[in-house]
Parts: C-alpha cells; structure tokens; sequence
C-alpha cells in the first residue's frame, strides 16, 4: 500500500496527558480527530476530548449528560446484564452507552506543533436530549466570517449531525441537528457552488446498503436536502466496510479534492482521495485506489482502538496540505502531504 505522508518528527504532538479532565473525578482517556481553522493569526484546533470516571477494580463505570449534569452509572464487571466487549460501547440490559463522554475543547498554537489552551474560551459540551451522549468529530468550515461548526451529537436516539455557527470562538448560535440518525461525518464545503452551500456526509445502514459518503445541498448552510450517494466502498481493499469524509474539500485547478477514512473489516481505517467536478460536485471524477496514509506507526497501531488514522481537520498553504488526525483512537498527530502529489495518485474514471 502507497504511504505518502510526511508525519511531524514530533507525533504525537498531544496526549491525553497533555491536558487537564474538565471536572474532579474524571480522567482523559483518548485525544481524538481535531477540527482544524485559523483564527487571530494562530492555528487552532477544536479536539474532541473523552473522559470517564476513575476506574475501579471489578466495577465498570461511564458518564452520561443529564439535564442537572454529568451522571456516573456504575455496575458490576462480571453483571450478566453487561457486554463490554468493545472499548468504546457498553451494552447494559439491551441498552447501548457509550464508555467515554466526549466535548470539544480549543487549543492554538504559533508553530502548529505545540498547542496550548487558552483563557477565556469555552469548552463545547452536549446540550439538550439529543447530544446527552456527547459530540465527537467535529469539522469546523469558514464561510465569509463564520465559521460552521459540523459535529456528531449522540444520545439515546441515535448519532446525527449538530450545527454550531460562531464569528468568535466565544459566543454561539446553535442550530440543532441538522441531518438525523444514523448520519455522522458532515463537512461544509467552504464557498457556494451556482449560489447554493453542499456538504459532504455519511449515513449509516448494518443492512440493506452501506456506509457511503452522500452530497447534500442547502440554500442557507442550515437547511439541507437533494441528497445523492456519490462514494461507496470496494469490495477487498482497504475501503471495504465504510467511507466517510475528512474535512472541507480543498478547491484546487482539477475539481475538489477530498480527503475520506476508509476502514475494512478488520477495522483498520486509511485514508485516501477523490475528486469532484468543479460546477457540479455530484460528479465525482476520479478517486485513489490505494491509501495516502495508513497506520504504521506505534502510536497508530497502538492506543484505545489501534490501527486507527482518521482525519477531519487539515490546513493548505500553497501546494502544502497539513493534516491533522487521530491516532489508535488517543493520539492527535499531525503530517505534511504536496497536494500535487495526492492529485497524481488518483485514477479517473
């Protein structure tokens, strides 16, 4: 498989170490799939940050958002009524929760290597009975002087995709969920096309169909609808059990180039690109067969969920595209790609 990222010699730039849990009697577990924007002159990326209660022996423990805060349900380890098979979910009495309660919290940076918090922003936590869950994953999208804030909001009810907008990182429109469950992995494209916004997302189905990447378009960025599956996966390589998009596509002389996760059933998740028409998005012109990027080094391998490299926040000077991803599920990282070179990998059709 071709690897033609160029990894910061630095990685991992931020652990859960690396930043304090948001209230007494949590713990970080994982640092994931940073959002990434330019604002005020620094690089600044919005992390998805999931915490838990301190572990005890013999007891499995996980929060959940209630209307008076952040509830701790414990229960035994050896409960009938307990299937704790996955890192990442706990089935209690036929009832998915998940192990870790996710917010996103702001960090910047001069250098884009090493990030700091700084006073005086908040951190963005699920609000009301659809994000009681959390909110994972976000891609932030700059249109004019807003910025669009796309990120997945889960609860009992399913994952879907939320809408924050803001101009300043301090206050905040909220727009609900935008796109229903089983939905995640939205990203707004950063300028109209023909007068109208589109973005890129990703519904879910375990049966009938897959887990594709589907367009949508919007005349206001908040309202969505005529929505077309344009990726699908591919039976035996790398991308064969889901696709889902990366961050805003990257306008470039060829079309829209789109940076996506692919995972296969062994659960190993790359990432790859295609490319899209310039008046009409729809048409998708050409795609790479193999991976750009795929987990080959300890900290990709090895974390809360290995084999993992998943992107959804990245930076273009020139020919340069900086991405930010996460790493095994713990990790955030960073690696440099030439855009040039990612448009020779591509096959068209």
């Amino acid at each position: 498989m071709a690897d033609i990222a160029q990894r910061f010699p630095q990685n991992p730039i931020l652990a859960p170490r690396n930043l304090p849990p948001s209230r007494d009697g949590l713990e970080i577990a994982c640092l994931l799939n940073p959002g990434v924007f330019t604002f005020e002159g620094k690089i600044w990326l919005l992390i998805r940050v999931a915490e838990r209660p301190k572990q005890t022996a013999g007891i499995i423990s996980f929060p959940i958002l209630t209307q008076a805060g952040i509830e701790i349900l414990a229960v035994e380890e050896n409960d009938p009524h307990v299937n704790a098979t996955d890192p990442r979910v706990i089935n209690y009495k036929g009832a998915d929760y998940l192990t870790t309660l996710s917010h996103l919290r702001l960090v910047c940076s001069d250098d884009g290597i090493h990030f700091y918090e700084p006073e005086g922003y908040p951190l963005l936590q699920g609000e009301g009975k659809d994000e009681t869950f959390g909110i994972e994953d976000c891609r932030v999208a700059l249109i004019g002087q807003t910025y669009y804030l796309t990120y997945t909001a889960v609860s009992a009810h399913g994952v879907g995709v939320g809408l924050r907008t803001t101009t300043d990182w301090k206050n905040f429109g909220h727009h609900g969920m935008i796109i229903p469950p089983h939905n995640k992995d939205c990203a707004i494209f950063e300028e109209p096309i023909n007068g109208k916004f589109y973005a890129l997302h990703r519904p879910s189905s375990v049966a009938l169909g897959g887990n594709y990447i589907w367009l949508a378009e919007s005349p206001d960025g908040i309202h969505w609808g005529k929505h077309q599956c344009i990726i699908k996966t591919r039976a035996s390589l790398w991308d064969s059990v889901r696709v889902g998009a990366g961050a805003a596509p990257i306008k470039t002389t060829a079309g829209w180039l789109e940076i996506y996760h692919g995972a296969n059933e062994k659960h190993q998740y790359g990432l790859g690109a295609f490319l899209m028409d310039l008046n009409d998005p729809s048409k998708v012109l050409a795609r790479t067969e193999d991976p750009i990027m795929f987990p080959q080094e300890e900290y990709e391998l090895h974390g809360f969920f290995g084999e993992v490299v998943f992107t959804n926040g990245h930076l273009v000077k020139g020919d340069e595209l900086t991405i930010y991803y996460g790493a095994a599920d713990e990790f955030v990282c960073g690696a440099k790609f030439s855009i040039a070179e990612i448009l020779g990998e591509l096959i068209y059709f």
